[in-house]
């Protein structure tokens, strides 16, 4: 180990390495926190390696995977139901595609500014990597906000938003999946304008309807590919999820089905949030009441404070966003699954699940925890998933259904379902592997750093300096 290794770890200090390429990443991003947090973190992982590899520094691997190979930005108009124009901006972060065409969602949210989806995107290019399927890596959306509009508002949105990323994409350039706020119901109207504009039939949006081209498993893969991530690391201790109890944050598509796959497992899920807060049921979320939910969200649109009137021993606590934390992790469980979004976690929070009993933490949304969050988790040695290993699941099995594009050939629910939890298993073993070579054991952060990083390292240096 180096000199500089070793007084990383007994220090906890940042390299000078560290400071110069974020001293440069803030002075030439500013006002952009996020793309600045997910940085940090891995550089900061990647000090060991690039002592040991140092044709890395010498090939400025770093400096030029922090820098998007493209970046698209565009108007979006379009006309609500009163006849109103109205104009959103529309996004595309083409980050990475040294090891296979760009590929990542698109996020319809009032959240969405060029900083998030720039951090969205370099954490794709890691996630993908790990994936061990040739994805590059790539973001996008916009700051429209699907919630409350109407169906015929959102077809002519998307419509409009796809009139310009056409231009961009192409099933062997750049394939987009959905995220938050882009469903099944986004992805029909976005395929279906592509299609109209260029004519042809091809896997250049994943996510689709099973009918057209859509893989089974592909709505449930980031959910279930978490939980396999957590049993994965609950093997390392000879456990299993069976009688395990879980906090889940969220009421989406993650959260849905990261529940269904914990009941599955024999595990039990006591709550589900959405932006006006969470309900805590004591009883647990069983089949039937998961179906409800899955109603309430999918079909209906509504709020989950609506679960406390179908099941009133259930407790609704609304947000407060005054709130130094969030009362959600605050309550007695072993696991622990975030699912919302980005920095959920707080510091206080991962003190919250530690003090009730929580000791794996699968993260099912991407960097829901803050540093100093994640810092407490690896301090205390618990079992913890960073994003881009543990919800790795659903941009793996968006690259199977490229594939069954590819073959015109439809895979069955067991056959993806099955690829899905071995691909989570060689994430998990890559984790480990990477973590064990670098003098980190246990350290699934560093060790999916790592791990992702070395695949596009070699392969940016292979194909020389572009």
């Amino acid at each position: 180990m180096s000199v500089t290794e070793t007084e990383t770890k007994k220090t906890g200090a940042q390299p000078e390495f560290v400071h110069d390429v974020m001293a440069n990443v803030k002075a030439k991003n500013p006002s952009e926190p996020e793309f600045h947090q997910a940085v940090e973190e891995v550089v900061e992982s990647l000090v060991v390696v690039l002592d040991r590899h140092p044709e890395y520094r010498s090939n400025k691997i770093i400096e030029r995977i922090i820098e998007p190979e493209r970046v698209i930005m565009f108007r979006v108009p379009w006309m609500d139901d009163q006849g109103e124009v109205q104009i959103n901006r529309g996004f595309r972060i083409e980050m990475n595609s040294v090891i296979g065409p760009y590929k990542g969602g698109l996020r319809f949210h009032p959240s969405v500014n060029l900083g998030i989806l720039k951090f969205l995107a370099f954490e794709q290019v890691f996630k993908n990597s790990l994936t061990t399927l040739p994805m590059g890596g790539g973001k996008g959306g916009s700051d429209f906000d699907p919630k409350g509009k109407s169906d015929n508002e959102v077809m002519r949105f998307c419509q409009s938003f796809m009139s310009e990323l056409f231009r961009h994409i192409g099933p062997n350039t750049d394939i987009p999946a959905g995220d938050i706020g882009v469903g099944g119901r986004e992805i029909g109207f976005l395929f279906g304008q592509y299609r109209k504009l260029r004519n042809e039939f091809t896997g250049v949006l994943t996510g689709k309807g099973i009918n057209w081209g859509g893989s089974l498993i592909r709505p449930e893969a980031t959910g279930y590919g978490a939980v396999y991530f957590a049993a994965e690391m609950l093997a390392t201790r000879n456990e299993t999820m069976e009688g395990k109890t879980c906090l889940v944050s969220g009421s989406g598509n993650v959260a849905q089905y990261t529940t269904e796959k914990i009941l599955d497992l024999g595990g039990k899920v006591l709550t589900l949030s959405d932006s006006g807060g969470y309900i805590y049921d004591e009883e647990g979320i069983d089949r039937e009441k998961l179906a409800f939910v899955m109603d309430l969200k999918n079909n209906r649109r509504g709020r989950i404070k609506e679960y406390v009137e179908k099941y009133p021993k259930a407790v609704f606590t609304p947000i407060d966003p005054a709130a130094e934390s969030n009362p959600l992790w605050n309550h007695k469980a072993d696991c622990a699954f975030p699912s919302a979004t980005q920095n959920e976690v707080n510091l206080k929070d991962a003190q919250n699940l530690l003090d009730n009993g929580v000791y794996v933490v699968s993260e099912g949304a991407n960097m829901p925890t803050t540093p100093d969050g994640v810092k407490l988790f690896l301090d205390k040695g618990i079992l913890y998933g960073p994003g881009k290993a543990a919800n790795a699941g659903g941009v793996a099995v968006s690259g199977l259904e490229m594939a069954q594009n590819s073959m015109r050939y439809s895979w069955t629910r067991e056959e993806v379902d099955n690829r899905l939890r071995l691909i989570m298993k060689d994430i998990h073993a890559s984790c480990v592997d990477a973590a064990g070579r670098f003098n980190y054991e246990g350290n699934y952060v560093n060790g999916a750093n790592i791990a992702g990083f070395l695949k596009v390292a070699d392969a940016m240096i292979d194909q020389g300096i572009i």
